[in-house]
């Protein structure tokens, strides 16, 4: 089931319009997340949206909590829809990708609030290693 309906109510309640191109790169998100503004482009040029329209509204998006940024090993930065917290391991080599459980880093989290005070309302952390494949090369 999309999200769209959701995000999209979210913006009109701060008052937003939901323009054309908006609407274009929350489906192009949605179809597949972790995608790079160039990715993004890809997908929905054919609309007739410009480079610098996707990086404006990835903006747009991303300020008002829409979508989350995540870097890459590479140091590139990928978008998402925003969600639920979650994270990934990144091969520094190869670029291959796991998701890692939540419930993996809770105990972390936990004390992050415990010693700063703040409450967490949403995480995206990035670890960069190598895979086992990778890792059994350079051994």
């Amino acid at each position: 089931m999309s999200c769209i309906p959701e995000l999209t109510k979210k913006l009109r309640a701060r008052g937003y319009r939901i323009t054309p191109q908006r609407l274009v790169i929350l489906q192009a998100l949605h179809e597949g997340g972790h995608l790079s503004p160039l990715q993004i482009y890809d997908r929905v040029h054919e609309t007739g949206i410009s480079e610098p329209t996707v990086y404006r509204t990835l903006d747009f998006l991303y300020s008002n909590g829409i979508v989350s940024i995540a870097t890459r090993g590479n140091g590139h930065m990928t978008y998402e829809l925003s969600g639920d917290s979650h994270h990934h391991i990144i091969c520094r080599s190869c670029g291959d990708q796991l998701e890692i459980a939540s419930q993996l880093l809770e105990p972390a989290i936990s004390l992050i609030e415990r010693e700063t005070g703040y409450q967490l309302i949403a995480s995206h952390l990035t670890f960069l290693g190598l895979c086992p494949k990778c890792n059994s090369i350079s051994k």
